[in-house]
């Protein structure tokens, strides 16, 4: 299995011939949907998904698994768009993928939150978690976390005790492209001290095992 991360958001995973891609929103390269098997779309934002690369995606076999709330929003594309909410279990391009959480976090309580659901998908290295922007702690053992680190629903402190909380075997950056060098040196090195696992932070376009 190979993981890729993509600037802020987007992972893409490929095991076995298959290619799944999580949030590819408008800041992720165009090169991340390439070859894609099936998209996973946590919420409807869009630095999480990006309409129009997807409506330019031609593959026959090519499918999207979201909430119903924004499944209502994909209806003209050239793909099998499927609902899915929390609890559920699926299978996307080949991996096993269970639906956690529900809400997204609160920007401020005058904007109203969206639904927001996270992605476990298992690997041969064991359960991989996309939460999204949410902080929901999964109800199963997580080991290889991505968590968000840089939003405007987000402070540090939360980003660490949610790391905590999960308690994965390591840990890497995910939402990030707010931040400037300094801030993520700043955030880096404050998450590798006081995160309680492994934690890197990787560039764009980097792969993991």
């Amino acid at each position: 299995m190979r993981i890729t991360k993509f600037t802020h958001a987007c992972l893409r995973i490929e095991h076995d011939g298959g290619v799944l891609v999580i949030d590819p929103g408008v800041f992720s390269e165009a090169e991340a949907l390439d070859g894609a098997d099936a998209v996973l779309i946590t919420h409807e934002h869009f630095d999480h998904v990006d309409i129009e690369a997807l409506r330019a995606l031609k593959r026959p076999e090519f499918t999207v698994h979201t909430h119903a709330d924004v499944e209502a929003q994909l209806t003209d594309l050239d793909a099998d768009v499927y609902a899915v909410a929390p609890g559920d279990t699926f299978v996307a391009a080949g991996m096993t993928v269970r639906a956690h959480g529900g809400r997204h976090a609160v920007i401020h309580p005058d904007i109203p939150q969206v639904v927001n659901v996270g992605f476990v998908i298992d690997t041969p290295d064991g359960p991989l978690y996309h939460p999204g922007d949410a902080l929901h702690v999964p109800d199963e053992q997580i080991a290889t976390l991505f968590v968000p680190v840089s939003a405007p629903w987000l402070k540090l402190a939360e980003a660490i005790d949610f790391t905590r909380e999960v308690a994965p075997e390591r840990a890497f950056a995910l939402h990030d492209s707010l931040l400037v060098d300094a801030g993520q040196q700043m955030v880096t090195g404050h998450m590798i001290r006081l995160s309680g696992t492994r934690y890197a932070r990787l560039e764009p376009g980097t792969s993991v095992g």
